[in-house]
């Protein structure tokens, strides 16, 4: 059986530094970054009062009321992005099969906002009378928005969702790629989203130490790659993609931004939340996404890094990069957009997946900003401190790791 070819002809980006793909990027090439005080609640008894917030966006821009009664922050971003990705992509009901069109979304935490919303709720209940919402079970399952979307649009073709930890939204695209190149279906709606700047979310992550505590500095919190790094620090957000097989999308006009050539995905198998201190199992997942591309090695232009700010994970990816690429590793363009998107969780693959596309089409690769002070231990890679440069991009990898020891890396290639 040949494998049909898979093009990326439509994105959309709802992110901390911006309420819409073309803002997102702008941001991202700027170096502007999108951490500030927590905002939503009061986080004063917290330790890391800091997040990556979504900035002057409003659901009621996009929904009523009775409409919202219904979803959860994290369907929300998610349809909204999807929203713009599907007119990114000129796909309407008079070019498409929607019996062939599909839904792989995902999210790390899916509605957990709703969820400590509803026992906080019934926590503080006098009587101890269980008056749950009958609308809070919907709200809350993982895999609601992958319906909601395939609801909103009609979409009949294969529905799921993923979750992977941060690592989801890299695997819903990588699953919505080998269902387009199997010939499951035409094209696919792939990304995910996440709305976990809450209570739970900061006291949790926070309580683990996997938070920055850099609260009084929160714009340069964020240092991946730096000596002095100490966490990350949580956003929100969503990030959507159109994956269409290739002679569908020649057929419409459609325009491409780039190919989607491979993925790898592996396990460390060796602890809960920390990563393996070799980055045995990153390699394993970057070897298969270049081999499965039809690259070799020293194809690779640019990596955009799972890149996260902690004190562990920051230095076993570039001992994985320099294990697998050698001395080809100084002579690719690196970076972490998390230094200025804040970490995602589920929804960071996808946004980043973006990042790299839009690398790869408009030549320019976002600066990795916040670098004060090379760290000893890490390589003296190509790291894009600072400044985005301008650089020819034929072929990128994205990699994206979850708690669990979950790694995915997804290739992209310039369409001709």
């Amino acid at each position: 059986m040949e494998l049909k070819r898979v093009v990326v002809t439509g994105l959309g980006a709802l992110t901390p530094i911006g309420n819409d793909l073309a803002h997102t990027w702008e941001a991202l090439v700027s170096g502007v970054s999108g951490a500030g005080p927590i905002t939503r609640f009061d986080a004063s008894k917290f330790k890391s009062r800091i997040a990556c917030e979504l900035k002057g966006f409003d659901p009621l821009d996009h929904f009523d009321r009775k409409e919202l009664r219904l979803l959860d922050g994290y369907s929300v971003y998610g349809l909204v992005t999807v929203d713009e990705a599907l007119r990114d992509a000129g796909l309407d009901d008079s070019n498409v099969d929607k019996s062939r069109v599909g839904v792989v979304w995902g999210s790390g935490m899916g509605g957990v906002k709703s969820l400590q919303d509803e026992l906080s709720e019934f926590a503080r209940s006098e009587d101890g009378q269980p008056r749950f919402s009958p609308y809070w079970i919907p709200k809350v399952i993982v895999d609601i928005c992958a319906g909601q979307i395939a609801m909103r649009y009609g979409l009949h073709g294969p529905n799921y969702c993923t979750t992977a930890a941060c690592a989801t939204s890299a695997v819903a695209i990588g699953d919505a790629f080998n269902l387009i190149r199997l010939g499951k279906a035409e094209a696919m709606v792939a990304g995910g989203s996440e709305c976990a700047v809450i209570e739970a979310g900061i006291g949790g992550f926070g309580n683990m130490r996997a938070l920055s505590t850099r609260n009084d500095d929160p714009r340069t919190a964020s240092r991946p790659f730096d000596r002095d790094r100490d966490g990350f620090v949580l956003g929100e957000g969503a990030g959507a993609l159109i994956l269409e097989e290739l002679e569908h999308a020649k057929a419409r006009g459609a325009k491409i931004y780039a190919e989607v050539t491979g993925i790898g995905l592996s396990a460390d198998a060796y602890h809960i939340t920390a990563s393996h201190p070799e980055g045995l199992g990153v390699i394993q997942a970057m070897r298969e996404a270049v081999e499965e591309s039809g690259m070799a090695l020293t194809d690779v232009d640019h990596i955009n890094t799972h890149g996260t700010s902690t004190p562990i994970g920051d230095i076993s990816e570039p001992k994985a990069i320099k294990g697998l690429f050698g001395d080809h590793a100084y002579r690719m363009a690196i970076n972490s957009t998390k230094s200025m998107t804040g970490h995602l969780l589920g929804a960071a693959g996808a946004v980043e997946a973006i990042a790299t596309i839009l690398t790869i089409k408009n030549g320019i690769v976002p600066p990795t900003i916040n670098h004060f002070t090379d760290d000893p231990e890490i390589p003296a890679f190509d790291f894009t401190f600072n400044q985005a440069k301008r650089r020819d991009v034929d072929f990128a990898i994205s990699n994206a790791f979850g708690f669990g020891g979950h790694n995915v890396c997804l290739a992209f290639r310039k369409y001709s």
